[in-house]
């Protein structure tokens, strides 16, 4: 290695964990309350340009290939009345905006869960207004969906935050109406016979193949505006999307089951 190169090298390592450093400072959900506005942002780092859809594992049970939601239902049980499209790239489907949020006909407890999404290319608001949705484990914690690409908004509601408790380590977003891809390990929560808390949930997130969520554990289901405890639940539910106004688009969907642990 060159001394010039090998000094830049050094010098990006070092920056690196400077904002690794703030991040996780600014990470601790006990240190701030939901959506406070000094909260510090995660700093920016540019992830690459996007690419095609991310082939699934062959253990991988494919939510969403492109074709029709037969893997998804409205909130009521019915039909999932979001707006499927063809397209080069095997094709998406998009919020229908008030039309209701829709959830997986199965449910998961421990995952590994892959989502490619896309917010509208076109301004629609600004903040939490442009390309607003979300992935909810267990329909209950929730991986939030937005354009932060030049786009500010509080901490704890940028793209890949865990809504309202952690902010992402780094803004790993591209522009919107590219695509974007969430790689997300979950664990779910343990209750004891009784419903009392045993294990909190621990989620791992990569955002555009970036690492911006390290095995935190939550405090309690997602919200707005408010830290709600944790109450006893099955041991499976079903994943949900959320209708939030936006036409978001999303494709490539698929899960793997985890064992235990």
């Amino acid at each position: 290695m060159l001394p010039a190169i090998r000094s830049a090298t050094v010098l990006i390592a070092a920056g690196c964990l400077i904002a690794t450093a703030a991040g996780a400072s600014a990470q601790d959900p006990h240190a701030w309350t939901p959506h406070d506005p000094d909260r510090p942002r995660p700093p920016e780092v540019e992830p690459g340009p996007a690419t095609g859809p991310a082939l699934p594992p062959a253990d991988a049970a494919v939510l969403f290939d492109g074709r029709d939601l037969s893997r998804w239902r409205a909130e009521d049980g019915g039909p999932a009345r979001w707006r499927v499209v063809e397209g080069e790239d095997g094709g998406w489907f998009e919020v229908v905006p008030g039309t209701g949020s829709v959830v997986s006909a199965d449910s998961f407890g421990d995952v590994q869960l892959h989502v490619e999404w896309a917010a509208p290319a076109e301004p629609t608001g600004d903040g939490q207004d442009w390309g607003n949705s979300g992935v909810y484990l267990m329909g209950l914690y929730e991986v939030q969906v937005l354009n932060t690409y030049d786009n500010p908004t509080y901490a704890d509601g940028h793209a890949a935050a865990l809504y309202g408790q952690y902010p992402p380590l780094v803004n790993a977003s591209r522009p919107p109406g590219e695509w974007q891809s969430y790689d997300i390990v979950f664990r779910a929560p343990r209750f004891d016979p009784d419903g009392q808390l045993l294990r909190p949930a621990r989620v791992t997130v990569l955002h555009n193949g970036v690492l911006v969520q390290d095995a935190v554990e939550l405090t309690g289901p997602t919200a707005y505006q408010a830290r709600p405890p944790y109450t006893a639940h099955a041991d499976r539910l079903p994943i949900s999307l959320q209708d939030h106004g936006s036409v978001v688009r999303y494709r490539n969907i698929w899960v793997r089951e985890l064992d235990g642990s």
